[in-house]
């Protein structure tokens, strides 16, 4: 195997695991990431939520239907623009962000303390070196 097809699947490996670690596994990944964004970022309107998370405007408004049913997100008029729908996470939207944060946290922290001070330095490393290679 290649080097590229070592690093693809480790890294697939531990996205999927990590992944599973939420609070609500009925929610998509999709739908957590477009969450996850709202709750860091703060209220969007749909095309800066479909533009920043990189997929469609009616991708997005599918996504954003099924959390807004499930009362995970909010709409609200934009203040500016009347024909504008602005978005935010919901209190049990947070909720929800914060608790599949602390399970993933959870999840990784006494394995990332099992290994060795080296190690955890190369793997600091490579966190700044994965981060470079997904903003190419």
């Amino acid at each position: 195997m290649t080097d590229a097809t070592d690093l693809r699947i480790a890294v697939n490996r531990l996205s999927r695991t990590l992944r599973g670690q939420k609070a609500d596994t009925t929610v998509s990944d999709a739908q957590f990431s477009a969450l996850a964004r709202l709750h860091r970022d703060g209220a969007m309107t749909l095309a800066d939520l479909s533009r920043q998370d990189g997929v469609t405007p009616p991708s997005m408004t599918k996504t954003v239907a099924v959390l807004v049913e499930r009362g995970l997100v909010t709409k609200g008029g934009h203040g500016d623009d009347r024909r504008k729908v602005l978005l935010g996470a919901t209190p049990a939207g947070a909720a929800f962000v914060e608790e599949t944060r602390r399970r993933r946290d959870g999840w990784l922290t006494p394995r990332l303390a099992a290994l060795t001070p080296a190690e955890r330095r190369v793997l600091a490393e490579a966190t700044d070196i994965m981060r470079r290679l997904a903003q190419q």
